[in-house]
């Protein structure tokens, strides 16, 4: 199983970026999909995720309206476009999956990990 997130980089504060996660090894359109960040010398946190239908999707109050996550399944890949950054975004972005859509915040819980594309938001 690989999970390769892209996308991150240097912007300023807000602009907007987009992340994804290209999957294989596993059947994508079967699992949920979600986005942590670990800010720099911070503890690993939930951003968000979605359904494996699409129909639904989960924000951490932090990004909510700002962030929002996408699923291809024809693609094998899972989206975040991220909207309005902020300083406070600047993290290292990773990409996670599991088959419960109702875990996805609860990073112990989760099968799947990428490796993390680094965000940095100069303000």
């Amino acid at each position: 199983v690989q999970l390769q997130a892209s996308g991150g980089g240097l912007v300023q504060a807000g602009d907007s970026l987009r992340l994804s996660c290209a999957a294989s090894g596993l059947p994508f359109s079967i699992y949920a999909w979600g986005w942590f960040r670990q800010p720099p010398g911070k503890e690993l946190e939930f951003v968000g995720a979605i359904s494996l239908s699409g129909a639904s999707a989960m924000y951490a109050a932090s990004v909510e309206g700002r962030f929002t996550i996408s699923r291809d399944n024809a693609k094998n890949t899972v989206y975040l476009q991220m909207n309005s950054l902020k300083s406070e975004d600047t993290a290292v972005y990773y990409c996670a999956a599991d088959k419960r859509f109702g875990v996805m915040d609860r990073r112990e819980a989760l099968s799947y990990w990428g490796q993390g594309t680094q965000v940095t938001v100069s303000s």
